[in-house]
Formats: structure tokens, C-alpha cells, sequence
């Protein structure tokens, strides 16, 4: 297809293939996610046993699993509450959150702090956690492919290719 304000070469005439949206999205993120915070967790967990000990790796490892089940959480909710009622999916994340948040602030006060519990090594689990958790959940949203409009269809029916 050329254009008469700009003449240049023709278009080609190859086809141009269809492309759906990016299949099973929260699942795809969770991995992503999953892979990026769990290794970095492993890594600053020995930073921590290395200079602080055993008690500052646990902690340490504590401080990311939270974070890690807090986010999953979410990304799960998304998966199936988003598939089977995608207009009310915000509703649903919303809800999710505050649960989440009273639930693990329940959890966290009824447990108390244990004796073994180093906090700046829990506190430093869970930040690096968390920054590199939504570092990858902003790279994966970058690379999906969410479908915002039908594709065209031909006059027989099908798809146009």
C-alpha cells in the first residue's frame, strides 16, 4: 500500500498472520515474578548467612516468602477470579488486598516476633523481594499482547489473514 504524501516502495504482499492475547497472562507473571524475586531472595539470603549467620538467613528468607505469598496471591486472583468475571476483576484485586493485608497483619501479631527474628535482615528479604518482584511484573506486563479490539472478519465467517 503506498501512499500519495509520501511516495516510496509498495507494500509487500506477504500475509500477515493474526495474533491473539497473550495466553494465560497471570500465570505467565506469576512464574516470571516467582523466578525473579526467589532468586534474588536466595542470593541476599546468603549475603546474610555469610555476614549475619543462620538467624539472619532465616529471617531473611522469612521476610521474602511473605512478600512472595502476599503478591501470589494476587496473581492467582487474577488467573481465576479475571477468567470467569473479567468486568469484576478490580473488585476482586481489591478485595484480595485488603484481606491479604488484615489477614497477614493478624497473622504477623498473633505469631509475634520469634526470638531468631533479625529485622533489619527481614525487612531486607522482603524490600529486595518486592523491587524486583514488580521490576519483573512490569517487564512481563510490557511484553503481553492484550487484545483490544475483535478481529476483523471476512464475509465468509472466518478470521481475515
Amino acid at each position: 500500500m503506498t501512499s500519495d504524501a509520501d511516495p516510496g516502495p509498495p507494500s509487500g504482499a506477504g500475509r500477515v498472520g493474526l495474533s491473539g492475547p497473550t495466553k494465560s497472562l497471570w500465570l505467565r507473571l506469576l512464574a516470571l515474578s516467582s523466578a525473579v524475586g526467589g532468586g534474588a531472595l536466595l542470593l541476599t539470603s546468603l549475603a546474610a548467612l555469610l555476614i549475619g549467620g543462620t538467624a539472619a538467613a532465616l529471617s531473611c528468607l522469612f521476610g521474602g516468602a511473605l512478600v512472595i505469598a502476599f503478591f501470589a496471591i494476587s496473581l492467582l486472583v487474577g488467573h481465576f477470579g479475571g477468567r470467569n468475571h473479567s468486568s469484576g476483576a478490580i473488585g476482586l484485586f481489591a478485595a484480595t488486598y485488603f484481606i491479604k493485608v488484615v489477614g497477614f497483619a493478624v497473622v504477623l501479631f498473633a505469631i509475634g516476633s520469634p526470638e531468631w527474628l533479625d529485622g533489619r535482615w527481614f525487612l531486607a528479604g522482603a524490600v529486595v523481594t518486592v523491587v524486583l518482584w514488580q521490576a519483573a511484573e512490569i517487564y512481563g506486563f510490557s511484553k503481553a499482547r492484550l487484545q483490544l479490539y475483535n478481529d476483523p472478519e471476512t464475509p465468509e465467517g472466518g478470521t481475515h489473514v
